[in-house]
């Protein structure tokens, strides 16, 4: 018998897939594009993406956890402090990436268990790449979910039931991935906002020349750059502007199950989720072979 987390993995998994098949049928046609009150774009795909999830979610074996959605978001915080399980959702990350039809959008849902991300997914759509990850599973990528979509695709409330969680691991491979070049010694690779360069991140990258010969700089959408930590394929992803917990929840898990870490700028400590302020702070994402560094903040 399945445990309560790997349940919980397989209904996110079978979400994010679904959620993602909604987004692209409107990404293949006209964007029609609305503006919240800060001024952030909203399509009809993250509503349609929202309500895809929310469906799919409650019809697992775990209808009693909450979701706190981007796109449902005005839940007190008197009443989330007192749940232990939540799932954290955003339903269309990289919205400006998607109306310019940049593939680098991405499906996020994560579990938080008093306070702690322990289940992650990270889908895009429009690349097919599919990251996943779970406490004492480990972390994954499927590069292309073609590849195992008759374990996603499977209609109604059985899909998760049906899901063999075990045999999408062993079709996937593990993060992080073996490079294949080995890195200068000397050499360091930043990921980075696309949308969201600021001055301090340029500060950052000025210091980091002082200690090492070269400094790449890779610039990626939404929760991608999550992942490309997770992977191997960057080292840190520093991040100077503001995001929210949903934005971050999911990439965060992967990267942790990965070996790597997110610690907040000001004390290095993990980022924690469902708090009264659901912003968070300044933060830096490290790989696993980058958790001891020493950093210029």
């Amino acid at each position: 018998m399945r445990t309560l987390l790997e349940n919980c993995l397989a209904s996110a998994l079978v979400a994010a897939k679904k959620a993602g098949d909604e987004i692209l049928e409107v990404y293949d046609g006209e964007i029609d594009v609305t503006y919240k009150e800060d001024d952030s774009p909203l399509t009809i795909a993250d509503e349609r993406a929202h309500r895809t999830i929310v469906k799919c979610l409650p019809s697992s074996p775990i209808s009693h956890i909450p979701i706190l959605s981007e796109e449902g978001k005005d839940i007190p915080f008197e009443k989330r402090a007192e749940w232990e399980y939540l799932w954290l959702v955003d339903p269309l990350d990289g919205t400006k990436e998607f109306v310019k039809r940049r593939d680098e959008f991405t499906v996020n849902i994560a579990l938080i268990e008093k306070g702690r991300p322990v289940a992650g997914v990270v889908f895009l759509p429009a690349v097919g790449s599919l990251y996943f990850a779970a406490r004492g599973l480990g972390a994954y990528k499927v590069e292309n979910v073609k590849t195992v979509s008759h374990f996603l695709d499977d209609p109604g409330d059985s899909a998760v039931n049906n899901l063999q969680l075990g045999a999408l691991v062993d079709k996937a491979a593990r993060l992080p991935l073996p490079q294949a070049t080995e890195k200068p010694s000397n050499q360091i690779n930043l990921v980075g906002s696309r949308s969201h360069g600021t001055e301090a991140l340029s500060d950052f990258v000025k210091k980091m020349k002082a200690d090492y010969d070269t400094v790449g700089f890779v610039p990626a959408g939404s929760a991608l750059k999550f992942c490309l930590v997770a992977e191997g394929k960057a080292d840190l992803y520093p991040r100077f502007g503001p995001t929210m917990e949903w934005d971050t929840a999911a990439g965060h898990c992967v990267v942790e199950q990965s070996g790597g870490a997110v610690l907040r700028m000001s004390d290095k400590i993990p980022l924690d989720y469902n708090k009264r302020d659901l912003l968070n702070p300044y933060f830096i994402c490290l790989g696993r072979d980058f958790k001891e560094i020493s950093l210029p903040l």
